[in-house]
Parts: structure tokens; sequence; C-alpha cells
């Protein structure tokens, strides 16, 4: 279809999974992909032949998202290298799960500064280059846990939330300079890190959610190619639950 034609998309964390198919959703629909990863190794390089493959411009970066100073250097080299970035995706995350009395200060940090920050970062980087372009879309991966809160999940809960509050934020901010920003909330997905949940742990969860399935990430790709394109020029500060109906 084209949606996204003649636009150049930032994703990050985006050599598996989620940020995977949403790349190549985006390939598909036109757009040229700059996707980001802790290291770029043979399954990075293997995304990107893929992703290039759609006949698109594509280029893999390794970059630390939560290091503001690098992830600056990497948002200025992406733009040298496409002339714009007209789509940001902020998708790196990691969980660190544990109940709060026994949570670290590590765990902590780690998945705030992973998840969180790494948005803050990216954010800050583009929305300089979205506001000269008087244009813009982006989108924060968060969570049905950041809007519910989860048990022994209270640190990627608090991120999740906190990159739904941040594009609210940003979309009042940016607004005026026809920039975007929303977030999805992906449900029960299935993906690597779902597969290593024990049998009895995914019965509970299908019985929670009223289309009986888990999502697949194209599903998460498809609503992110509506974000990102046109079709949503009058969307921006919302958040879009895609999670099959569950009730947490």
């Amino acid at each position: 279809m084209g949606l996204l034609t003649g636009k150049t998309a930032l994703i990050t964390g985006a050599a598996r999974g989620i940020g995977k198919a949403i790349a190549l959703k985006f390939a598909e629909e036109g757009a040229n992909i700059a996707f980001t990863d802790l290291v770029i190794d043979e399954n990075g390089e293997a995304t990107r032949q893929e992703i290039e493959a759609k006949g698109v411009k594509c280029q893999a970066y390794a970059s630390n998202a939560a290091d503001f100073a690098q992830t600056a250097e990497v948002v200025k080299k992406v733009h040298e290298d496409f002339g714009s970035i007209d789509v940001l995706v902020n998708n790196a995350g990691i969980t660190k799960d544990g109940l709060m009395i026994r949570m670290t200060e590590q765990q902590w940090d780690a998945v705030i500064g992973v998840n969180l920050k790494s948005a803050f970062n990216f954010i800050h980087a583009c929305t300089p280059i979205m506001m000269r372009q008087r244009g813009g879309s982006i989108i924060n991966m968060a969570s049905v846990v950041g809007v519910h809160g989860n048990a022994g999940q209270s640190n990627y809960a608090a991120s999740k939330a906190g990159m739904i509050a941040l594009a609210k934020s940003v979309a009042q901010e940016m607004g005026s300079r026809g920039v975007r920003a929303n977030a999805i909330a992906p449900g029960f997905i299935e993906t690597a890190m779902t597969a290593a949940l024990s049998e009895e742990v995914r019965k509970e969860w299908m019985k929670a959610i009223p289309l009986r399935r888990g999502g697949k990430p194209e599903d998460i790709a498809d609503v992110a190619t509506f974000l990102a394109s046109d079709l949503a020029s009058y969307v921006t500060g919302q958040v879009i639950q895609v999670d099959g109906g569950m009730n947490m």
C-alpha cells in the first residue's frame, strides 16, 4: 500500500521480536529503516538483510540506548545517513522481575534506564530534527502492565507507565510543531520472552484474554504502522492497548 513511502523510521531494539516485526512492516509500507540494538551481531545483520530485501534502505547501529551521549551520536549519524527522521519507535526494553520486598537497586535502575531513560534519550535527540521538518511521529512501546500494574514487575510497570506519560507530555509540547506522540500498550504477545513461561502460567494468561489467544508481533506492528502513517494525522497523546481485551 505504501503508507510510509518516503519516510525514514528509527526503531530501537529492533534486531528481534516486536521491534523486528515493526521494522519489517514499515519496510513493506515503503519506509527506509534505521534500527538499533545493543550489539549488531549475526542476528542483527540477518535482520538488516531481511529488511533490505523489501527494497528499502536499511542500516543497523550498535547503541546503548540508556546512554545519553551515545544516543545523541547515533541519532546524528542516522540523520546524516538518511537525511530525515520521520518516525521514532522507542521499543528497546528489558525485564528484571522480582517482588518489591526482594528487588535490588540494580534491578530497578537497569529496567528504568533501558526502558524509560532510553525513550527520553531518543526523543530528546530526535525532536529538534522533527521540529525543523515540521512533522514527525513518536511511538513509545509501553505495556498493559504500565496501565494496570503487575505483581512482581514494579520496576517494569513503572517504566512503562512512565513511557505513557512521556508520550502524552511530548504530544502537548510538540503538537504545534506538527510532531505527534503516542504509546502502544501490548498485552500477552507471543515472543521469545513469553515462550519461556511455563504452560501453567500461559494458560492463566489466556483465561484473562477474551480473544483466547496471545497476540502476534505483527498485531503490534499493524497498530504502529497506523500511528506512523498519515492515517493517524489527528491522533496524538493517546495510548492504544493491543491486548485481545484482557483484564488485568
